[in-house]
């Protein structure tokens, strides 16, 4: 028996608002997506690095923020060009933690989601 993982979920308020922010914050673009009445679910590729998506949930009705407790839970991608990817986000203002002795920091989606950026090994 072999698992694999396929993506991941994040529950979005605004669709077009999180879609250009994985555009531009980390070159995500839409691979497919499945519209329904009640909501919309739009997986975002890497462009061919990985097979994982990210998953990004919109219910159409939804008007409350997400409690997304203390963020306990996070994701992590690596870039090749850390330098280039950190001054991307310093000048989007969406970095939200730094830890330098580690080499990594984190950035902060409109939902207030966390995502730890590696540098490439």
């Amino acid at each position: 028996m072999n698992f694999k993982f396929v993506h991941n979920n994040l529950n979005v308020l605004d669709l077009e608002r999180s879609l250009a922010f994985y555009q531009k914050a980390l070159d995500l673009k839409e691979v497919h997506r499945l519209e329904n009445p009640d909501f919309t679910l739009v997986y975002l590729g890497d462009g061919g690095n990985s097979p994982h998506e990210l998953e990004l949930t919109w219910l159409k009705g939804r008007k409350d923020p997400y409690n997304l407790g203390e963020n306990e839970f996070h994701l992590a991608l690596t870039v090749d060009d850390f330098e280039a990817a950190h001054k991307r986000h310093k000048e989007m203002d969406c970095i939200c933690y730094e830890n330098a002795a580690m080499g990594i920091y984190f950035i902060s989606d409109p939902d207030g989601y966390w995502i730890e950026i590696l540098p490439a090994k």
